[in-house]
C-alpha cells in the first residue's frame, strides 16, 4: 500500500493516510477512509465527550 493524501471534509486541509494507518484500518475491518485530518478528529472526540458529561 502507498501513502494516500485526503482532503478533510470540515476544514478542507489535505492530509496523509498512510500505509501503516490504511493497515491498521484494513485489520480492524474499517471499510472506509478518514474523512476528517487528525486535528479535526480529535477536537470532534473532545466536543462528543463534553457534550456526554
Amino acid at each position: 500500500m502507498e501513502d494516500k493524501t485526503l482532503i478533510c471534509k470540515d476544514c478542507g486541509a489535505e492530509f496523509v493516510f498512510t500505509a501503516g494507518e490504511q493497515n491498521f484500518y484494513a485489520e480492524k475491518g474499517f471499510t472506509n477512509e478518514p474523512q476528517r485530518c487528525p486535528n479535526c478528529r480529535k477536537a470532534r472526540k473532545a466536543q462528543k465527550r463534553n457534550y456526554n458529561n
